[in-house]
């Protein structure tokens, strides 16, 4: 698993604060909006079983989706378990547990966004904070869609301001006392562009 950045418990309210545009509505509703707006990006990210279901409802195949049969830490329906498995496309399981972002997941996100292939990632822990990562390695005009609990959809379209914007979250995480003492080499590098 590799170095693990660990969230700090006081910034998890923060989190809860959308890191882009909300698209509003239920599901298919918020789904049908979004494809209004999104325009053409490089790459469609979708984070979370129920937002990689919704948009495989609407023939949208996301190039890397986030999941982990759970929706708001539940099981997740069985209807959205079994269409969230993408075909064809690859399929990679990564351990990530929750509160965490582990060296192993950017560089399964970094494989990912390199691949040409569609990318179904099965995460055992927690895929929530993949989108952070997600935001910071995708190419410059793809988008990072999440879901936000009771209201939609979070759109991200990645641009050098928001990668800086949430590099600058990630890097107040490593200043935390939860995180004293470790440098987070490995993340940093891969973070910051370096493949190896």
């Amino acid at each position: 698993m590799g170095e693990q950045l660990i969230l700090p418990r006081k910034y998890r309210p923060l989190l809860r604060e959308p890191v882009g545009e909300v698209i509003t509505g239920e599901d298919d509703e918020a789904v049908k909006k979004l494809l209004q707006v999104i325009g053409d990006p490089i790459k469609i990210i979708s984070v979370g079983d129920v937002t990689t279901y919704f948009l495989l409802k609407e023939g949208v195949v996301p190039d890397i989706s986030f999941v982990d049969d759970k929706t708001k830490r539940e099981p997740a329906p069985e209807r959205v378990v079994i269409g969230t498995k993408v075909r064809p496309a690859k399929n990679v399981k990564v351990i990530n547990p929750a509160g965490t972002i582990t060296e192993e997941l950017i560089n399964v996100i970094v494989d990912a966004v390199e691949s040409e292939d569609k990318v179904r990632i099965f995460v055992d822990g927690e895929e929530d904070l993949a989108a952070l990562p997600s935001i910071v390695l995708a190419p410059i005009g793809s988008a990072v869609l999440y879901g936000q609990p009771n209201e939609g959809i979070v759109l991200v379209k990645i641009t050098d301001t928001k990668r800086k914007e949430v590099k600058d979250l990630l890097l107040s995480f490593t200043t935390q006392p939860e995180n004293e003492g470790k440098d987070y080499f490995n993340i940093w590098r891969k973070l910051n562009g370096n493949r190896n």
